[in-house]
């Protein structure tokens, strides 16, 4: 299959499936988190295929490696925030079971894609 966008990456399109995923999670949140933790997670998660999508633009390889490593980044972050949430009791263990799981398979796609691209330098 041939990449013609960042829109056709497995890894952005996982993504996007995760950021619908966190909304839906973060609804559920007290209402005094609005412009706290669920604001957190909600930023995070989005950063995550916007640098995809970012990285995939630019115009050399090191940049898009960089905007991966940033993806990475905030990957980290929302699973971070998302356990955090889950201390607080703002989610149930299965919905970040279910989250982790996706940040897991996301982690390896966005690794696989910055070897491959390591190896084009």
């Amino acid at each position: 299959m041939q990449i013609n966008s960042y829109r056709d990456l497995k890894v952005w399109q996982a993504e996007m499936n995760l950021v619908f995923e966190v909304y839906r999670i973060t609804q559920k949140f007290p209402k005094h988190e609005v412009y706290g933790l669920s604001s957190q997670v909600q930023r995070a998660a989005v950063s995550i295929p916007s640098n995809i999508a970012e990285g995939h633009t630019r115009e050399s390889t090191k940049e898009y490696l960089q905007s991966l490593s940033i993806a990475l980044g905030s990957l980290a972050e929302l699973e971070t925030q998302l356990m955090l949430a889950q201390r607080l009791l703002y989610i149930e263990a299965e919905d970040l079971e279910l989250a982790l799981s996706k940040t897991d398979s996301i982690s390896r796609m966005l690794r696989g894609l910055q070897k491959s691209l390591k190896a084009k330098l």
